[in-house]
């Protein structure tokens, strides 16, 4: 993959593993942003690449958050028009739906700090595993904004709108372990088992068929927007797709005949 300028990306097979490098706090901005969106299409258009993981790659910190030198001036320019509403997403929305739209897996390895954009990142993935090494949490609140990159609304349908409402408006950060506690991560891990277990994860979901884990995702992320009916026209969609795929026509004739077993013997774990 071609070189960025705060992005590192490497290849461990068919997984691409992004690190995130703007020392020395991992600040995020503007240009960043426009690497993200880039690196999302050029991970979705690699066949060869069948997961995507990011981490932060100074030590103890994912991105600390968004440069707030840049949202100032954004807010001292704002501050002289009458009104102002944009027409479209502006370009993190933009970035980081598409890294969520991936038909791949997107894993956050959070190695430490992810407040503010960082934290929004990590909703932005489909998996977010975090070392016992720093906090995550929102607090924009706390400088007189709110967490304008998907924050308010993707951590409220994560943790619903009570524990949201909480966590937003108190600014409240909270360890590794008390994200998991919430549902905020999927696992907590001391900082050196981080990346060995992100990396594990990451190679068991790439041997996954591919349409399975691009219809699925599809049916979750745009499921739960849907009302039910709409939502089960979707999923029955999504399986007429899968059912078209060569994987599957070859895995469930292995299993029918016996070469696979996904039950295990006797019914039991």
């Amino acid at each position: 993959m071609p070189d960025y300028e705060f992005l590192k990306v490497t290849r461990d097979g068919p997984i691409a593993v992004c690190t995130i490098l703007n020392p020395p706090q991992n600040f995020m901005n503007a240009r960043m942003v426009e690497e993200f969106l880039r690196l999302a299409g050029e991970v979705e258009a690699n066949e060869a690449v069948r997961a995507l993981v990011l981490t932060g790659g100074v030590e103890g910190i994912f991105i600390t958050h968004y440069d707030v030198s840049e949202l100032a001036a954004a807010s001292d320019q704002l501050q002289q028009l009458e009104s102002f509403r944009p027409e479209e997403l502006h370009a993190t929305h933009q970035a980081f739906n598409r890294l969520q739209s991936l038909p791949k897996p997107v894993i956050a390895a959070i190695n430490g700090v992810a407040t503010g954009g960082g934290c929004e990142l990590a909703l932005a993935c489909d998996f977010r595993f975090m070392a016992r090494a720093g906090f995550i949490g929102l607090p924009e609140v706390l400088v007189g904004i709110l967490p304008g990159a998907g924050g308010t609304q993707r951590m409220a349908r994560l943790l619903g709108t009570a524990k949201a409402l909480e966590m937003i408006l108190m600014g409240k950060l909270v360890t590794a372990d008390e994200a998991e506690a919430l549902g905020l991560i999927h696992k907590a891990f001391d900082p050196p088992d981080l990346v060995p277990n992100v990396m594990a994860f990451a190679r068991t979901l790439a041997e996954r068929p591919p349409v399975s884990v691009a219809q699925i995702k599809r049916c979750i992320h745009e499921g739960v927007q849907l009302p039910l009916l709409e939502g089960l026209k979707l999923e029955q969609d999504c399986f007429f797709e899968t059912m078209r795929s060569e994987d599957a026509l070859r895995l469930m004739k292995d299993y029918v005949e016996g070469r696979l077993q996904i039950v295990p013997p006797g019914g039991t774990a």
